[in-house]
């Protein structure tokens, strides 16, 4: 079995705890956190587990294995850091640091002590991403011209980063790990409108090497919670709500055909609009797959698809959106 740490039982911890300790795979050996009434909430849920609230117990414990960071993003770095140089494999939630810098030495550390470094992109372990990516590699939606994601609800406003490091790691590592491909260019425009300096609300926009573009929008201030990709290709169209119990991805055989004018002023345009069909899809718990796929890698030795390397490209974009909001919406060269 894999003994396994947990640091930070905040918001998201608690689902990492619960997979943890529900995989036969594993022993959740320990649970760090600085505020001794979460570390109570644990102790009575997983009473075999020990608790702390410093990191060295954590570290200094020969059979844990396997720590996942799951605290507020400023101190991923070096808790992450200070994990890998103890020679501990480590899953640290997204996103994978605060800089691209703290998130090229995270990646540096995991390759000079050949250990599995994993970055909680959960998104790409669900099953309607995944049945998305199988409809793009057939090329079934044609080429793709246009992606449009929309992630807003009323709250959680953070105190210490922004609606873009907050929301947007996820739709930014879904982009990336559809398209397969990273951005040439990002620009964003935003607004605190709750907070001094916080923007709550912001706008990006991302320019792929292939021609396609993509649009982001991502809220803490909407009076309904939306969960939206839509995907336009030159054969049919796709949208994936993920606020839907069932029938999450729905494909359009929609479009648009284009005829060269044969004589001055001619246009011509035909619209298609046919079947709408909703492919099957598998119905497990993102998480879990997640947790299972980042244990098999920590036996095996293998490449998560979240590693670091995914991390770091998804930081990047982050960053290269605040620079833009930082000048205006200017585009910023990724």
């Amino acid at each position: 079995m894999i003994g396994c740490a947990l640091i930070g039982y905040g918001y998201w911890g608690p689902n990492i705890a619960r997979v943890l300790h529900e995989s036969p795979r594993t022993k959740l050996r320990w649970c760090c956190d600085l505020e001794q009434g979460k570390l109570g909430k644990f102790a009575r849920r997983y009473p075999g587990a020990n608790t702390t609230t410093r990191v060295a117990d954590v570290l200094d414990d020969a059979e844990t294995e396997l720590v996942c960071v799951v605290t507020p993003i400023s101190t991923h770095f070096d808790l992450a850091a200070r994990a890998l140089e103890r020679g501990k494999h480590v899953f640290v939630e997204k996103p994978l640091a605060a800089s691209t810098d703290e998130a090229q030495k995270l990646v540096k550390l995991a390759a000079k002590h050949k250990r599995i470094l994993m970055v909680g992109h959960v998104f790409e372990y669900s099953p309607p991403v995944r049945k998305i990516k199988e409809i793009l590699d057939r090329n079934e939606l044609g080429k793709i011209h246009y992606i449009s994601c929309t992630r807003v609800n009323l709250g959680i406003h953070q105190k210490d980063v922004s609606v873009i490091w907050d929301l947007a790691p996820h739709d930014v590592s879904i982009l990336l790990y559809l398209l397969g491909e990273e951005p040439r260019r990002v620009s964003a425009m935003g607004r605190a409108c709750i907070q001094k300096r916080i923007p709550d609300v912001a706008f990006m926009n991302l320019e792929f090497p292939s021609g396609v573009i993509a649009h982001v929008e991502i809220s803490w201030l909407s009076p309904s919670k939306i969960r939206n990709t839509i995907v336009v290709g030159s054969k049919k169209m796709l949208i994936y709500d993920d606020t839907q119990i069932s029938e999450k991805v729905k494909i359009f055989d929609h479009g648009v055909n284009y005829h060269d004018p044969e004589t001055f002023g001619e246009f011509h345009l035909s619209y298609r609009t046919g079947d709408i069909v909703s492919p099957k899809v598998d119905t497990y718990e993102p998480l879990s797959a997640e947790i299972e796929h980042l244990l098999d890698c920590v036996e095996k030795g293998t490449k998560p698809v979240s590693d670091g390397l995914s991390g770091l490209r998804a930081v990047r974009v982050l960053e290269s959106a605040d620079r833009s909001l930082a000048n205006g919406g200017k585009p910023v060269a990724y």
